[in-house]
């Protein structure tokens, strides 16, 4: 089973390297929660999950993630990453993140993913904006 959790972790990390919506929507449950842990509530379904997923990549059209460590349980993965880019407003994007993924029947059931809160809104204020 471990193998098929790491599989799904492969794909699921593909999708969000394209930028795909739709497709990190669709390894989700139908009910699915997925939690952004600031500030955010969690949202739930397959839908929520993808409109979440698209405004992520609004605000950092470029994201890219380096793989810092990864572990791989019979039904989880926690994983930890180093984003990067440059966001819609301008500020570049350094920001840790650790997501901890519980899977159920071969799909994402809850992802809730911890971030550096104040990267992300040093990253995310407009260029120029007073801290």
């Amino acid at each position: 089973m471990t193998a098929a959790t790491r599989d799904l972790f492969e794909r699921y990390h593909a999708c969000w390297e394209s930028r795909d919506p739709d497709r990190i929507a669709g390894l989700h449950t139908a009910d699915s929660v997925f939690h952004l842990h600031s500030g955010q509530d969690p949202v739930r379904g397959q839908a929520a999950v993808r409109e979440a997923a698209a405004g992520m990549f609004e605000l950092v059209p470029d994201l890219a993630f380096t793989l810092v460590s990864l572990r791989v349980g019979e039904d989880f993965w926690i994983v930890q990453w180093k984003l990067s880019g440059t966001s819609a407003a301008g500020g570049a994007v350094d920001i840790d993140l650790a997501d901890f993924v519980l899977v159920e029947n071969g799909a994402v059931k809850e992802k809730h993913s911890y971030v550096d809160g104040v990267a992300m809104q040093a990253a995310l204020a407009p260029t120029g904006a007073a801290s």
